[in-house]
């Protein structure tokens, strides 16, 4: 993947999810002493644990959104760059937190967000939020077909008492579903909140524009998505930007990982790349 984002060993590149480095860490790998990468992370733990562990003068890390990506990168005397990585996924990291309540796993409080900056959680969602709101996200960002029948259960059971924490919630939605299959029932469920809670959409489509606006000619821009909402935002943006010659794609279909890929990395089985090119 790296090789498909690298077009020059000497150049400027930007992770603009650069969670604990290992992109980062890759892209210096490959690139010469003269080259320089950018790493932008709006959780300030994730800047924080990259900057213990690696330390490489060609890499400055960010704490800021990549939908801020310009705005962030002209504070270094950056306004081109030769190739923009954005991987969407959660880091593990963030899953294990027992503070940050990202995991239907876990016993954490219902929080999910990713900078702890904002006020909205997935708590005052869950508690506060309409039933008919709680069915929208549901089903708009977690693709949730009983989407009605959850946000139903989830107002039935915080008129007993409030709902706090990752546990109780992942408990209602197993209600709901009566069983438990290969993929846990509230997955869905915990990726709509977490996507409302953080703005996820609205954020990926600014930071695509931005990535759009530091690209010089020839550069390009890798995309990785986990899941089908994120996955279509992408291949709209990349479809759109061919049609205005702006960029070209690289990848007509996604690519995925390999089956030894996802032995050795299963958290990646869902992973989609895709790859366009400045023109």
């Amino acid at each position: 993947m790296i090789d498909r984002l690298i077009t020059d060993r000497e150049g400027v590149y930007v992770d603009a999810t650069v969670g604990s480095g290992g992109h980062a860490e890759e892209i210096l790998r490959r690139c010469g002493d003269a080259a320089r990468v950018f790493g932008i992370d709006r959780d300030p733990e994730a800047i924080e644990r990259t900057r213990q562990r690696i330390k490489d003068p060609r890499l400055t890390l960010i704490q800021g959104r990549f939908s801020q990506m310009s705005d962030l990168l002209k504070g270094f005397s950056t306004e081109e760059v030769d190739g923009v990585l954005m991987d969407l996924g959660v880091s593990l990291e963030q899953l294990k937190s027992e503070e940050r309540g990202f995991s239907f796993h876990s016993d954490a409080p219902l929080d999910m967000r990713m900078d702890m900056e904002g006020d909205l959680t997935a708590e005052v969602i869950v508690n506060r939020w309409t039933e008919r709101q709680i069915e929208d996200i549901l089903r708009r960002y977690g693709e949730e077909k009983r989407a009605r029948l959850i946000a139903r259960e989830i107002v039935r059971q915080r008129s007993r008492a409030p709902i706090k924490r990752c546990s109780e919630l992942a408990s209602v939605v197993e209600r709901v579903y009566g069983r438990r299959g290969r993929v846990h029932p509230a997955t869905r469920t915990f990726q709509a909140l977490r996507i409302a809670v953080n703005n996820e959409i609205e954020e990926l489509q600014s930071g695509l524009q931005e990535a759009l606006k530091l690209l010089k000619k020839g550069g390009r821009l890798c995309v990785i998505s986990y899941h089908s909402l994120e996955d279509r935002v992408v291949k709209r943006f990349l479809l759109e930007m061919e049609k205005e010659r702006k960029m070209r794609r690289l990848t007509k279909k996604p690519i995925t990982p390999s089956e030894q890929e996802r032995r050795l990395n299963p958290s990646s089985r869902s992973a989609k790349l895709r790859v366009g090119e400045r023109l």
